[in-house]
């Protein structure tokens, strides 16, 4: 057997080490540009505690709140032109998915001619002028802060795309379960599935090998037992450890394999569709991609069923393969996430579109069944019945 296994960001993870922000962003210079969200009620002593550990380390800041759900190119834009007004050393991304993404954009365009859009993955390559990217995840889902992307959205063309390039890397991640306790139910949810997503698309993958194997099983396992947990008492410190180390190890596994059909679709639908939140998207198409592809991944398919329903654990691989698509359905709705198309007021006239769209990105291609464009639009109209009432 022969794989590749890839993971140059340092990693601080536990309760508490956000405390080190401070000496860590000191090691690449003095003028760091902080990236985030709008400031609210549930982040203000967040933001006002890592501005003082900013502070306290003699450190001179900027701070950048306009990241946006699917960040822009106008927003990493805006970013990008405080950066270097600054004089930045660095960037910390401190938040989601969204907020760490626009950091790594930021980090890219600060430093490069022209906009982000023009170092996509299929595009020009980010070089090591790229400034130093410190990742602070407050949520567990994305993966972000160990992953090489940088999610972006190009409004005009409804096209959401990604930098990808092992200079995009986050050079230090901290994963403190602290940061996460006033995680509203909403994101939670949405932000936990997404984990499930990465470990198991990860297994799924052609460049899927041992290590990641280990850890996806073991990230899988860990939302089904604590995502419920975290969704029925938010304070629950010991699940959201379990949580955040179940997203730290989806941020591997996709890093060093990747995502397949339903991730493909997500960002579509993401590009087009603003509204509709990352891991909502991945909820809409994952009862349909179970169906789609469960017979060509029987084995993988059988014991995510076996981990979500324990009354499986003696059936055949064929059997609880079989009881796979019902079983995440089931889950689904336990953490409230059951959703389609229609429930975001998405037009009926835009399937169409959104098929031709899903197969824009190479995602598609790694998954065990690939879709043909006929079998994506069908994908896309199975996802498209409103679910919130039912």
């Amino acid at each position: 057997m022969k794989f590749d296994y890839y993971q140059p960001t340092e990693l601080l993870y536990g309760r508490g080490r956000v405390k080190e922000l401070g000496e860590v962003a000191r090691r690449f210079g003095n003028r760091v540009l902080l990236v985030t969200v709008k400031e609210v009620p549930a982040v203000s002593s967040q933001f006002a505690m890592v501005k003082s550990i900013l502070t306290e380390a003699g450190l001179e800041f900027a701070h950048f709140d306009g990241v946006i759900p699917n960040p822009t190119v106008d927003s990493i834009a805006a970013g990008a032109r405080m950066a270097r007004e600054l004089g930045a050393n660095s960037v910390i991304g401190l938040g989601g998915g969204s907020s760490m993404d626009s950091a790594k954009a930021i980090a890219v365009e600060a430093t490069h001619e022209g906009s982000c859009w023009d170092y996509l993955f299929y595009k020009k390559a980010p070089t090591s002028k790229t400034l130093p990217v410190i990742a602070v995840s407050t949520t567990s889902g994305t993966g972000s802060q160990l992953t090489q992307v940088a999610v972006i959205t190009n409004p005009k063309t409804r096209d959401k795309s990604a930098i990808s390039h092992s200079n995009v890397f986050p050079k230090v991640s901290i994963v403190d379960p602290e940061l996460m306790v006033t995680l509203p139910p909403v994101v939670t949810r949405s932000t936990g599935f997404d984990v499930l997503c990465h470990a198991f698309e990860s297994t799924l993958h052609p460049k899927c090998n041992p290590v990641i194997e280990r850890m996806a099983w073991d990230a899988i396992e860990r939302v089904s037992a604590d995502l419920p947990r975290v969704l029925a008492d938010g304070a629950d410190l010991e699940a959201r450890e379990s949580m955040a180390w179940a997203d730290t190890m989806g941020g591997y596994c996709i890093a060093s394999a990747g995502v397949t059909l339903p991730h493909g679709i997500g960002m579509a639908i993401g590009g087009m569709f603003p509204q509709i939140a990352h891991g909502q998207s991945l909820a809409i198409v994952y009862p349909a991609f179970c169906q789609f592809t469960r017979k060509c991944a029987i084995p993988q398919f059988a014991r995510l069923a076996r981990i979500l329903d324990h009354s499986l654990e003696k059936a055949t691989d064929s059997d609880a393969a079989e009881r796979s698509c019902a079983v995440v359905e089931t889950f689904l709705r336990k953490i409230e996430l059951r959703l389609g198309l229609a429930d975001f007021d998405v037009l009926e006239s835009e399937l169409e579109a959104l098929a031709r769209q899903s197969a824009v990105l190479p995602d598609y291609t790694n998954n065990p069944r690939v879709a043909t464009p006929l079998e994506m639009l069908s994908l896309i109209r199975e996802s498209y019945p409103a679910q919130m009432s039912n």
